[in-house]
């Protein structure tokens, strides 16, 4: 029987990653002998318990436990038995929980930043911004105040002229149109894949004229957007490609001849950003461009410091978007994790998928096989034959929080809208809007949690 022992005067929660790091605890740990109990508890404790990906993964509550990857408990012992007792509270995006978990990392590199008081162009942003190329496999990255600003500047890179017109997708948040608009640059919205919601291909050449100057993929939802599709169209038509990675970071797309790339390095330059429910995300805003292009690097790093490359020396017209160097501590201790963050995601979403996949009334979100492509930034079911909405009011009424992204398809936005739109182009998105619903998701999501909702949702759509 296995037992896991310790020794406490008050309720403590441990967080731990790594097996070298559960070493320094005070427990033993016994190989099971019989075979129909997993865990013993012999006092009264709370312990989350982490181990290496190889490991056991487990949460033990108060003579409670659950298993968070039973295929790797599987493969180690013939029989797991699962006790469950109070379900925590149900978020949409569980920071508090996130924060417990890293938060002895985080106050210390906080505390660092407020004693060397270089709040501003810090260490820490240096620091951050040399992990993130690593990570990303990008020759620059350049961090900035927020994601919206990072796709405007990324088009202020471009040389664009009033009038260019820069295609999009309808389907997605308004920051994306936004920037076009800002800028005097023309948006031209077209359709999106009824299954990935990203937008597509077909309908992008479609839209292509003589003032098309650059195409705007949106990674949404965290699924990669067909960029070998987009490169060729680009390439063919010498348009410019700015990903839109705000939702995608960490995923891993394929392409046709099987090499890999991560999301936001495939275009000519992409933008991301670090709001806090992001997969990566700060404590507050902010955001980064990416670009492999020196020259491009160059000029933006002059955009987004006043114009300045050397100060009081205004090379370019530029504007006041730096990431400060709290945000740039916390995220340089989040990026060490987002790997991890994001097969938490998977695993809830497939826990969801596996459990909803056969309902008539549910289309689950696509994702490819090994699932790479998908970091799952929100889980999007579309409700078909039933009355989505309905089921918000349930979901809430019932202390489950869910959102509706996005309820109103961007060509018909008033900031938006114009005569030129034809609605009969927009089948797809119109569709969209009418029976998508987002679920939780985040990375300290509990089978319990995920076993509740989807038994709600079903109570739901008799």
């Amino acid at each position: 029987m296995l037992q896991v022992q310790k020794r406490f005067k008050q309720q403590i929660e441990f967080n731990l990653l790594t097996a070298h790091r559960i070493k320094s605890l005070e427990y033993s740990i016994a190989r099971p002998t019989s075979g129909n109990k997993f865990i013993e508890l012999i006092s009264s404790f709370s312990i989350c318990i982490f181990f290496s990906d190889t490991r056991l993964i487990a949460v033990i509550t108060n003579f409670s436990f659950k298993i968070l990857h039973p295929k790797i408990v599987q493969k180690q012992f013939s029989f797991v038995n699962f006790e469950k007792k109070i379900m925590k509270p149900i978020q949409m995006v569980d920071l508090k929980g996130q924060y417990a978990f890293i938060k002895p990392e985080v106050d210390d590199a906080l505390q660092k930043v407020l004693e060397t008081t270089s709040f501003i162009n810090g260490p820490a942003v240096r620091e951050f911004q040399a992990d993130l190329e690593t990570y990303l496999g990008v020759k620059h990255v350049i961090p900035c105040a927020n994601g919206t600003d990072a796709l405007q500047i990324a088009l202020m890179g471009l040389g664009l002229k009033p009038g260019d017109e820069i295609i999009t997708a309808d389907f997605t948040f308004a920051a994306t149109v936004e920037v076009i608009g800002l800028l005097n640059l023309t948006p031209v919205l077209v359709d999106v894949d009824p299954k990935t919601f990203n937008i597509s291909p077909a309908e992008i050449e479609k839209a292509i004229t003589s003032k098309t100057k650059a195409i705007i993929p949106v990674h949404l939802f965290g699924q990669s957007a067909p960029m070998d599709e987009i490169m060729e169209l680009a390439h063919k038509h010498n348009l410019f490609v700015i990903e839109d990675n705000a939702q995608g970071i960490g995923a891993t797309y394929t392409h046709k001849d099987g090499t890999k790339a991560k999301t936001g390095t495939i275009g000519h330059v992409a933008a991301t950003s670090f709001f806090p429910s992001k997969n990566l995300g700060a404590y507050g805003d902010g955001g980064a461009i990416f670009t492999n292009d020196d020259d491009l690097a160059h000029l933006i790093r002059g955009i987004v410091n006043h114009g300045m490359y050397t100060r009081y020396y205004h090379d370019v017209v530029g504007v006041n978007s730096r990431l400060d160097s709290m945000q740039a501590a916390v995220l340089k201790i989040k990026l060490q994790y987002l790997d991890y963050y994001n097969e938490r995601r998977k695993t809830a979403a497939i826990q969801y998928s596996q459990l909803l996949s056969d309902h008539p009334n549910i289309i689950t979100p696509f994702r490819l096989a090994d699932c790479n492509s998908h970091v799952f930034h929100q889980y999007t079911l579309r409700i078909i034959n039933h009355d989505r909405d309905g089921l918000v009011q349930f979901l809430n009424a019932n202390d489950i929080p869910c959102g509706v992204y996005y309820p109103v398809p961007l060509h018909a936005q008033k900031a938006y809208t114009h005569d030129g739109y034809n609605e009969a182009d927009f089948a797809v998105t119109n569709q969209l809007v009418q029976e998508v619903i987002s679920l939780p998701m985040h990375s300290e999501l509990t089978l319990d949690q995920v076993e509740h909702i989807t038994l709600k949702i079903k109570e739901f759509l008799v």
